[in-house]
């Protein structure tokens, strides 16, 4: 079985530097969580103010192209702190108000995936409004001890494309990364104009499949097929 990962193409040049700091928010499209790029104020503490951007919610543009959030709105952010690879993430009660299993599963993948970016934090552990949990909302989603990616494999597509995100502007030759859950770890990439037409397939080996998730960094030149 092999699996395609589309990506559009925004431009043939190289990003322009913008005002303030690059973040990675994880939203949701198609019953996933799914990457989007933020950029918000500097600041010493780059991992709140992700957090900040993630309950905000996806811009206008961005609920057109299909994305959403499982998060609450109006969901607030109390405090976080950072202690040996652990993200301790203080958001109040309306966090866990209302949804099923699914969507509770997805808002706490959200943020757990969003912290994550990050490579100081390996964990997070959760607090509403200041105290403790073992569980997020009536379902029991387990968030003690603290979680990390492998605790929401399935909420995450078989192919997560965390480089570029949507929207990035690329050159040649494209450098692409992420994680991958397939057949003896093979799949394919596809590279696509915003306008249509491929301009470059690689076939991609990810370092583990089948069952577990694997890495893949791959550096393809833009305008072939190999």
């Amino acid at each position: 079985v092999v699996a395609f990962v589309l990506l559009a193409l925004c431009g043939a040049s190289s990003p322009a530097a913008a005002p303030g700091r690059s973040v990675t928010v994880y939203l949701v499209r198609a019953g996933h969580v799914a990457p989007v790029r933020r950029v918000v104020p500097r600041t010493a503490a780059p991992a709140r103010a992700a957090l900040t951007a993630l309950l905000a919610g996806p811009t206008a543009a961005e609920r057109r192209q299909g994305y959403t959030s499982a998060i609450p709105g109006s969901t607030g952010l109390r405090s976080v702190a950072l202690s040996h690879g652990v993200l301790t993430v203080d958001v109040t009660r309306r966090f866990q108000s209302g949804g099923g299993s699914q969507s509770m599963l997805l808002r706490v993948a959200q943020v757990v995936y969003t912290a994550t970016a990050f490579p100081s934090v390996e964990r997070v552990a959760f607090r509403l409004d200041g105290r403790p949990v073992a569980a997020i909302g009536g379902e029991g989603v387990i968030v003690s001890p603290p979680v990390g990616r492998t605790a929401f494999e399935g909420q995450a597509p078989a192919i997560l494309v965390e480089r570029p995100l949507p929207g990035d502007r690329v050159s040649t030759p494209l450098r692409i990364r992420g994680t991958a859950n397939v057949f003896e770890a093979r799949f394919a990439i596809d590279v696509v104009k915003a306008t249509g037409g491929r301009v470059a397939h690689r076939a991609v080996s990810a370092s583990a499949g089948t069952g577990t998730r694997g890495s893949f960094d791959v550096t393809i030149p833009l305008g072939t097929a190999s």
